[in-house]
């Protein structure tokens, strides 16, 4: 049983600090986000997480990647389609996710113990296209989607071939939320998944009552729920285990939606539960969602809760 996280952390937006730094602000080379990237993933380690993220410290979930999908526009905060969907203008999370990885090595002296290291992560197409406004040329979301799925490809195959992660993780939220037509939504991840050497995992959040039929059919090696913050999704898992026994269960066992740090009593109840339907060998434990909105010494106590009950069990 190994621990992860779904992805972003508490942040802090640096200015800079010395001559150095000054400087390379001048030349518009600063970068305010590097330092809590750092801090992040050293955050992360202490709290003993087995697979890393490298925080999702640049902004929402949707705009960190449609900034640079040809076919989109930020207008007022919100995106907005207003013409075909084209591949990136260039790599999107690589340099943060290398530079994650780089700090990770340095924290463990050079070499990366074998059963640890990072992921990617991308937000998915069927989420960016339904939090998106179409404008113009798509007439239905569907299609948007099948566009969006092959651009965000490129940026999947790159974070495979340069940063080698231990996985790569989709995040589909409105999966659960019925609006989405799912024969479309399996299509677009297909397209992703299409040739990955690494392992695909899909982070789904809400209530999977009604939806983890549908869900247990995606392609994916990986499918990652949330359970500490209601009180369906474990008999929902529980009842139908069976449709998922080919897959390891990303088990969100701490309430992301509480900025305190989770009873003790509580997630271990819920590991012990989740150990019993699909086995520990089949688990990956994490929060729900992720941390961003938490204050960072909450971030890290919960991770570290998670982690001391993982070790309890491992």
């Amino acid at each position: 049983m190994k621990s992860t996280v779904v992805g972003s952390f508490p942040i802090s937006e640096n200015s800079p600090s010395n001559f150095k730094d000054k400087l390379m602000k001048s030349f518009g080379l600063y970068d305010p986000f590097k330092q809590s990237i750092k801090d992040s993933v050293i955050a992360q380690l202490d709290a003993g997480v087995d697979i890393i993220s490298d925080g999702q410290v640049r902004g929402d979930m949707v705009s960190i990647f449609t900034e640079f999908i040809p076919g989109m526009k930020i207008e007022d905060g919100n995106t907005v389609i207003v013409s075909k969907i084209r591949n990136p203008i260039q790599e999107i999370s690589i340099k943060d996710l290398l530079y994650a990885k780089k700090v990770m090595g340095e924290y463990y002296g050079g070499n990366i113990p074998e059963g640890k290291g990072i992921k990617g992560i991308i937000t998915g197409p069927n989420t960016i296209v339904h939090s998106s406004r179409i404008a113009s040329f798509y007439k239905n979301k569907e299609d948007a989607i099948i566009d969006m799925a092959h651009s965000l490809k490129f940026e999947v195959d790159a974070i495979a071939k340069k940063v080698n992660p231990v996985y790569i993780q989709v995040d589909e939220p409105f999966l659960s939320t019925g609006m989405v037509d799912m024969k479309t939504a399996r299509e677009a991840i297909d397209i992703i998944h299409e040739g990955l050497e690494v392992p695909l995992a899909m982070h789904v959040c809400g209530i999977l009552k009604d939806a983890f039929g549908d869900i247990s059919k995606f392609n994916v090696d990986i499918l990652d729920f949330e359970f500490a913050g209601n009180n369906v999704n474990l008999g929902v898992l529980e009842k139908n285990a069976s449709l998922v026994a080919n897959k390891k269960i990303g088990f969100g066992c701490i309430d992301s939606a509480v900025n305190t740090v989770d009873s003790e009593s509580d997630v271990d109840g819920l590991v012990t539960k989740a150990i019993e339907i699909v086995g520990r060998e089949n688990l990956l434990l994490d929060p729900d969602c992720g941390l961003r909105r938490a204050p960072k010494d909450v971030a890290f106590y919960k991770l570290k809760l998670m982690n001391e009950i993982k070790d309890r069990y491992s």
